[in-house]
């Protein structure tokens, strides 16, 4: 093992190189070094891809569920059948993706308190159209509209119901993670329009297949990385034995559990006595009980030790006045 300098020592090395006493460049029979490739190292730059860094456990879960959901609240609201599909998850810069939405046909701007940063759901041009036609009454079986424009303010009002309904799928599938009450801000068809988080922040593309018929477009959901850092640990918890434990099942039955009924019997007493004897019990028999009138009550629940109390009465009514915990320790 080679020695290693001191401090001292590389300061000095250091200097040398800097004063031009000891050469960087490797001698012609020195091949230790000249074989390896060196790669720049950016003190400024996080270690592993732009899709470790950025990515949010479990998210595609949460996105599974919202089209599942989303799919359902369409085929309901516009008695077709939907079919929408996750097809892929994507982590870009905000600015590039706004740059490759130039032709979009239909973009919303979501607040999703009480997270902060909000969203967007983008509509591609082709589905914006075809959506509206099917709204108003068209059939699913004609061919694709294809028009050479930007929609209407009025097209655009005519989405937004859509896009609310989405909203409240949105809230639905993140209620396992979070409670939040999206909303939508504003609807716009010009990207430039929609600035959610600075031009070089992270955001997250879920990006789905919508089909009807014979019409099929792609629906976007947008999630600055910063919106989702919030429920980071809830979202990697989501599949886990923590999570089960502390699911919402769990509160539900404590819940229940405490508005259940219990037997409670006061008891002073109690004899063992063979069967043929109780079964020649007659009126007026004395059975004597081997307890003492000065000790205290013992109170079961549910046939189980639990409370020592003293008998009485309160407003001319038979009661019991607690005086201890039973502990089987003791």
């Amino acid at each position: 093992m080679e020695p290693i300098l001191k401090k001292e020592e590389i300061a000095e090395l250091l200097a040398a190189i800097k004063s031009g006493q000891v050469s960087t460049d490797l001698k012609g029979d020195d091949k230790r070094f000249s074989d390896v490739n060196v790669s720049p190292l950016n003190l400024f730059q996080m270690t592993g891809s732009s899709d470790e860094q950025h990515r949010i456990p479990n998210l595609d879960i949460i996105l599974d569920a919202f089209a599942q959901n989303f799919s359902i609240t369409l085929t309901n609201q516009l008695q077709r059948t939907f079919k929408i599909t996750r097809t892929e998850i994507n982590s870009i810069e905000f600015q590039d993706y706004l740059m490759s939405q130039k032709d979009a046909g239909a973009i919303s701007v979501l607040n999703l308190e009480p997270l902060k940063n909000g969203a967007l759901m983008v509509l591609d041009s082709e589905l914006c159209f075809s959506l509206i036609e099917i709204m108003l009454g068209a059939s699913t079986e004609l061919a694709p509209i294809q028009l050479d424009r930007k929609p209407t303010t009025i097209e655009l009002n005519v989405l937004k119901s859509i896009m609310t309904k989405a909203c409240s799928d949105i809230d639905k599938a993140l209620a396992q993670v979070i409670k939040i009450e999206s909303s939508i801000v504003k609807i716009e068809s010009n990207s430039r329009l929609v600035s959610i988080a600075e031009p070089d922040a992270d955001v997250l593309v879920g990006r789905f297949k919508i089909k009807v018929g014979g019409l099929s477009g792609i629906f976007d959901i947008v999630f600055p990385t910063a919106t989702l850092d919030p429920v980071r640990d809830q979202l990697r918890d989501l599949l886990t034995i923590k999570t089960v434990r502390q699911s919402g099942w769990q509160h539900l039955l404590i819940a229940k559990l405490k508005d259940m009924s219990t037997t409670v019997i006061a008891q002073s007493g109690t004899i063992t006595l063979p069967v043929q004897k109780i079964m020649n019990f007659k009126k007026g028999d004395i059975i004597n009980i081997d307890y003492d009138p000065n000790a205290p009550l013992k109170i079961l629940v549910e046939d189980n030790l639990k409370f020592f109390a003293i008998p009485g009465t309160i407003s001319g009514k038979k009661a019991i006045h607690l005086t201890g915990v039973y502990d089987p320790g003791e």
